[in-house]
């Protein structure tokens, strides 16, 4: 299964950790989180926390801080060949 990001679309946070997910070219499936931390009972239930962005990798592992995501991405991957290509285009946006 691959790995899960827990993430808002509003959060800019999350954003920057899916802008590096793609340059790493690291497949990911996003969860929406609600916007009110009481109402995220399956980001508690999975990560034991309720902070947004959260990856929870393969192992079960559950990173919430996102220079600590990011570090651990940079880490274990290696950056995708179109990987200034997709940060041109977010920059742009």
């Amino acid at each position: 299964m691959p790995i899960e990001l827990y993430q808002a679309e509003w959060c800019p946070h999350s954003g920057r950790v899916r802008q590096r997910l793609t340059e790493l070219g690291v497949s990911f499936i996003a969860r929406q989180v609600p916007a009110e931390p009481a109402d995220r009972e399956e980001l508690r239930r999975k990560t034991g926390s309720e902070e947004i962005p959260t990856l929870l990798l393969e192992d079960g592992t559950a990173l919430s801080d996102p220079d600590q995501i990011i570090e651990y991405l940079e880490a274990n991957h290696h950056e995708r060949a179109d990987a200034d290509e997709h940060r041109e285009r977010a920059e742009a946006h």
